[in-house]
């Protein structure tokens, strides 16, 4: 870990889309690690010293702290009734902390610059249950739940602090470390566009103004540009599909390419 975290600055949006793939079934979300990394497969020529954190339960999207010893991920353990935020050891020597308050669904945590406070989406302004998870009648879809604002904390859960308020999807956050913007993705305008803030809340700007679903979203190292996942429905039939879906709640992931461009949305 010690060479991983000297190359962080580069490589972090990447090791952190990496970390986010890693879905595990069953019931606790921590063990202490073995002390003998796993070998990787002789076909992987680009892994080593592979070090397993979460033995179970279902964890992903896990971010680096600024300083690099901590994650920050969303879990699913057999204490939680559904998704909650938990910071990690990086060398995963200690019991992870749980972040967030335990009510409503949480998602798409970060560390905010200097590691002093971190942000996260929660449902729990509207109420302690969680919401139904998506009707997958309609195919594989994922769920945009209105009720989703973005929040900020101490790293230890306290001081909550509300920074988006409205009857909109406010998710998918994440951070410059230079600057401290956070560039996240809201459907407050009807569609599923980036958008960039102050730590604090204010200064909004929407980045993105094509429609389809725009999302999950990083800065680049320099903070200069940024790279996302977006769909873009064709006229006609495919973009009211999509408008339609989104009204339900619901947007289909099927066709999402990546694209690139400068931090104002230019």
């Amino acid at each position: 870990m010690d060479s991983l975290s000297r190359r962080l600055p580069l490589y972090r949006p990447l090791v952190g889309l990496l970390l986010a793939a890693v879905l595990i079934a069953a019931s606790p979300i921590w063990a202490a690690p073995s002390e003998t990394p796993e070998a990787p497969a002789p076909s992987e020529p680009h892994l080593a010293d592979l070090l397993q954190l979460t033995p179970g339960g279902e964890n992903a999207e896990a971010y680096w702290s600024p300083d690099g010893k901590e994650l920050i991920l969303q879990a699913h353990g057999a204490a939680d009734s559904c998704d909650q935020i938990y910071r990690l050891a990086a060398d995963g020597g200690k019991p992870p902390i749980r972040v967030s308050s335990g009510k409503g669904r949480t998602t798409c945590s970060y560390f905010l610059r200097g590691g002093e406070r971190v942000i996260f989406s929660s449902t729990e302004g509207s109420g302690p249950e969680c919401p139904p998870p998506p009707d997958r009648s309609h195919g594989y879809v994922w769920a945009v739940y209105p009720t989703y604002e973005i929040w900020s904390a101490k790293p230890d859960g306290s001081d909550l602090v509300k920074l988006t308020d409205n009857r909109a999807y406010d998710a998918e956050s994440t951070v410059c470390f230079t600057s401290g913007t956070i560039v996240f993705t809201s459907d407050r305008d009807g569609d599923l566009e980036l958008y960039s803030m102050k730590p604090d809340g204010t200064d909004v700007h929407r980045l993105t103004h094509t429609p389809g679903y725009d999302g999950g979203a990083f800065f680049s190292p320099d903070c200069t540009k940024l790279v996302w996942r977006a769909a873009r429905p064709a006229p006609g039939k495919e973009q009211d599909d999509d408008a339609a879906l989104l009204k339900q709640g619901l947007v289909r992931p099927g066709k999402l390419e990546i694209w690139v461009a400068n931090a104002d949305g230019t």
